[in-house]
């Protein structure tokens, strides 16, 4: 059944400092730097405050984890349960599993291999791991990304975490490169070709370009488990309703049939802007 969520990056001016991961290749390691942000609700609060505006679940964004000690992501368990929000989707925002420096694709999956044992005990459903950053006509780099993406399904099913991607950076940037990545990554998995094996995906409305958009969106909904909401936005953050019911269309005609993720990055109150996307999809829908 179809329900409303929002990712946190629809948020991110007003959930305190930001905590990006970069990778340092004279050092070969990996580095955090902190953005500062103001902070109106702490990630703690974030569950019993979508629940108070009508949401039914959220994606948080990997840089919003103020800690990753054992204490406090069962604290952050017990904050979507009180609530009765779904921990949905843990997004991590870093990682290229199509880099030549092999030195970083090694520490990369350690790195998702960490983040995977942090979605389990904070109790998220899944993790979005980025696919890669090659161009998506590589076909070598669509195998080496579902070579590991395979290895990343198979550490985080026992612990109760399903691995999924996105059309996010360049590698899955257009559907046919999608759909490639997930044939790959069943033959990988012995689920046979054409068969998706577990490797499921998030359509994003806003990251399908040109005229081929709707039909990727199409293509690739049937195996995602969530679409991000990301309207065309105006300088003052006013979406683009006609374009958006576009999308939407796109996903209602192939029978989508799940989480319906906002996403706000425009001007002004970020709560406010959600709002305005809201009240488009609940007309929509």
């Amino acid at each position: 059944m179809s329900y409303l969520s929002f990712s946190t990056w629809s948020l991110h001016r007003i959930l305190g400092p930001l905590r990006w991961t970069a990778w340092d290749s004279e050092k070969s390691a990996h580095q955090t730097h902190i953005q500062d942000q103001p902070q109106l609700h702490t990630l703690l609060e974030l569950p019993a405050e979508a629940a108070n505006r009508g949401y039914k679940a959220i994606e948080v964004c990997h840089f919003h984890f103020p800690s990753v000690d054992s204490v406090y992501l069962l604290e952050l368990k017990k904050a979507f349960a009180d609530a009765g929000v779904a921990f949905d989707t843990l997004l991590l925002d870093y990682g290229d599993l199509t880099s030549t420096d092999e030195a970083r694709v090694e520490a990369d999956l350690d790195l998702m291999r960490h983040w995977i044992d942090v979605a389990s005990q904070s109790g998220a459903k899944q993790i979005r791991i980025v696919a890669g950053e090659a161009p998506a006509t590589d076909e070598r780099a669509i195998l080496r990304s579902a070579a590991s993406l395979s290895e990343l399904v198979e550490y985080a099913a026992p612990l109760g975490v399903r691995v999924i991607t996105e059309n996010f950076k360049a590698l899955t940037s257009t559907g046919a490169s999608c759909m490639k990545l997930l044939e790959a990554s069943a033959e990988a998995s012995g689920a046979g070709a054409g068969a998706q094996g577990t490797l499921r995906m998030i359509t994003d409305f806003g990251n399908f370009k040109g005229p081929e958009k709707y039909e990727e969106i199409a293509m690739t909904t049937p195996h995602s488990v969530s679409v991000h909401v990301k309207p065309i936005y105006d300088e003052e953050g006013i979406p683009d309703e006609r374009e958006l019911a576009r999308c939407l269309e796109a996903v209602r005609d192939v029978g989508y049939d799940g989480a319906y993720v906002l996403i706000y990055d425009g001007p002004g109150d970020m709560w406010a802007g959600l709002e305005r996307v809201k009240a488009i999809v609940e007309r929509e829908l």
